[in-house]
């Protein structure tokens, strides 16, 4: 059955048909060759359909280590081409029937370039994947203007390797699964709570650090949060990932802004100022924190994009608090920060760090 993708900029582009109900959001693209199971399973991309830039998609299959989360969160893939009958030892099936299993609409034998080259032009935008050509770009919004880590952010607290040396808590504003694995991997224990979770029960937890998660959305609808965020980032050691680094930028006065069509993908160049280092980074976000800003805070920019100059992570100057745009725990992608754990880990540790919030 032929379908359509219909851009806010008025476009509309063909390809095959998969799927059920017509569905909209936010077009974004990703140009990682791999970790698609990761990415429809990343929380951060509720919200959107998303465009993977890489020809064939599909051929390792799906298994059933990978998933970031219960389930997609995407709202619609589309392809140029993917492989029906994958060939992996660990495959489970095919990455069409997962999709078609969970209900989620994608479309093949679309010209992916071409998408990609109008994201790049005017921004990330609306869409509409439908199989009527008729139809309209019917979102009545866009997703900056929506709150969305309420569908994402888990309704229980959830505990991990309860006999862990340290206790992380771990606020979820749509968290990853990988980035609790890399911190149980390390003797952590990890415990994950709501994310409009108060200062007095997260006491109550007696953590040794906590860790802002990262989430799809504006950082902007989370205003309300704030003042709990600065409360907690001033009591504990803290690190924020992706939307959790935007938060504590926004908490301690900074600012924040959307990039015209983010970034999607494993291969982002990242240089460290402390160490002269460059990383290679995974990364999945729209908004970034203005660097302008960060000049009223007690904030340093430690991190920067090497291709684009916008603020990738940041230390605070008087305490424990440090932040990254990228994922340390990649997922897809490169490991080269995983060490950004062993820091924050080392920061959790002291026991001389009560004297850091006198």
């Amino acid at each position: 059955m032929k379908g359509y993708v219909l851009l806010e900029s008025g476009e509309q582009f063909e390809g095959t048909w998969h799927g059920q109900d017509p569905v909209n959001g936010e077009i974004v693209f990703f140009t990682g060759m791999t970790g698609y199971q990761e990415v429809v399973s990343d929380p951060s991309f509720k919200g959107q359909i998303v465009v993977f830039t890489y020809p064939m998609i599909g051929n390792y299959g799906v298994n059933e280590r990978d998933f970031e989360s219960e389930g997609p969160k995407v709202e619609g893939v589309i392809l140029a081409e993917v492989e029906e009958n994958p060939s992996h030892y660990s495959q489970v099936e095919s990455f069409c029937m997962y999709l078609e299993k969970h209900g989620i609409p994608y479309m093949t034998q679309v010209d992916t370039r071409a998408i990609v080259k109008r994201i790049r032009k005017h921004g990330d935008m609306k869409a509409t994947m439908t199989t009527d050509a008729n139809q309209s770009v019917i979102e009545a919004e866009g997703l900056e203007h929506k709150d969305v880590v309420p569908f994402v952010s888990t309704k229980d607290r959830k505990v991990y390797n309860e006999g862990g040396i340290k206790h992380i808590v771990l606020i979820d504003y749509g968290y990853k699964q990988s980035i609790v694995d890399e911190l149980v991997a390390k003797g952590m224990k990890v415990t994950v709570v709501p994310y409009e979770t108060k200062k007095e029960t997260i006491d109550e937890l007696k953590p040794d650090g906590l860790i802002f998660s990262n989430g799809p959305g504006n950082p902007k609808k989370l205003d309300s949060c704030l003042t709990t965020i600065h409360e907690l980032a001033t009591t504990y050691p803290s690190l924020g990932i992706c939307l959790g680094h935007q938060l504590l930028a926004l908490a301690f006065g900074g600012e924040t802004e959307k990039l015209t069509f983010g970034h999607r993908g494993a291969n982002q160049p990242v240089l460290d100022y402390q160490t002269n280092r460059v990383y290679m980074t995974s990364q999945n976000h729209s908004y970034v924190v203005n660097e302008a800003s960060i000049q009223k805070t007690d904030f340093d920019v430690r991190y920067m994009n090497v291709n684009d100059k916008s603020v990738e992570g940041l230390m605070h100057k008087h305490l424990p608090v440090m932040t990254v745009q990228f994922h340390p725990e990649a997922s897809p992608g490169p490991m080269d920060s995983n060490a950004i754990f062993d820091e924050f880990i080392q920061t959790v540790a002291l026991k001389e760090r009560d004297h850091l919030y006198a």
